[in-house]
């Protein structure tokens, strides 16, 4: 309806649309496939797409900048955390890996979203006289912190309640914490260097409750957090929130997906109206 009324507004001006997929496309077949038969990949297109790109997009360039290297040979790791959560392995700017797949409900807990969960739990529910559409709005939109917690999936009123002595909460931002490091771990296996582990999105830029008791999980790769530059956000030195003994540097950036966007419509723009389609 937008792209309509733009078009009947404003014929003349080109319209871009910038998909949140778009900076998986990188991603090898072994990573993007699920082990389903041929035909899912083939006649409809199950395969995992991963999104949050233009964030991890500008986590991959404003890391690159912050460590004094180009794009081309940085290789992060990329945690987005908000309401909606996604890790990204970037492997010399490029993804390589992601935990969304087909949608945005596989990978990480979130704030009402599950995150990975057994498959065999759809037909586990419906035996128990759920239907498709209601596992679907479970697990979409009553699960993750806010169906552990039975509260809210606001993280900061989470770690209030968890100070008050409400273990649903504590319960909630524990296994948010432990499935975050899991994956942080298991990105590892897809890069062959590491230069920062980076925290972004409005958990990972505001939390350091969260970072801190993820690090705490991750003392196998060497990753260690200063606690006053945690604490302070990494405000006090150019995103680093690592101790001097940390094995791979870990940052705080706070994300622009409003600027990749701007950027991207503009570089098409000024490509000319060729590019475009009706």
């Amino acid at each position: 309806a937008g792209i309509r009324a733009m078009q009947a507004l404003f014929p003349n001006v080109p319209q871009v649309a910038v998909f949140d997929t778009a900076y998986h496309q990188t991603l090898p077949e072994r990573a993007y496939r699920y082990a389903l038969p041929e035909r899912c990949y083939s006649d409809w297109g199950v395969r995992r797409y991963g999104f949050h790109g233009t964030s991890h997009y500008f986590m991959a360039h404003e890391a690159a900048r912050l460590l004094d290297k180009t794009p081309a040979t940085t290789s992060i790791i990329s945690a987005h955390l908000g309401n909606g959560c996604s890790i990204t392995a970037i492997q010399n700017g490029l993804s390589v890996d992601t935990s969304m797949g087909l949608t945005p409900l596989e990978g990480l807990v979130m704030g009402t979203r599950s995150g990975d969960v057994d498959p065999g739990l759809f037909d586990y529910l419906a035996s128990r006289g759920m239907s498709a559409s209601d596992v679907h709005e479970m697990l979409n939109k009553e699960s993750g912190l806010q169906g552990l917690s039975g509260q809210t999936n606001d993280m900061r009123t989470l770690c209030e309640l968890a100070d008050h002595g409400h273990e649903p909460s504590q319960l909630a931002i524990d296994v948010f914490c432990f499935r975050l490091a899991r994956y942080i771990g298991a990105m590892t296996a897809s890069l062959t260097k590491l230069d920062a582990l980076v925290f972004t999105g409005g958990i990972g830029e505001n939390s350091a409750r969260i970072r801190q008791d993820t690090a705490r999980h991750l003392r196998l790769l060497g990753i260690e957090l200063d606690p006053d530059l945690n604490e302070h956000h990494g405000r006090w030195s150019d995103g680093r929130i690592s101790s001097p003994d940390s094995r791979y540097p870990a940052l705080v950036i706070p994300t622009n997906e409003e600027l990749v966007i701007a950027r991207e419509a503009a570089r098409l723009a000024a490509a000319g109206t060729e590019h475009f389609e009706e």
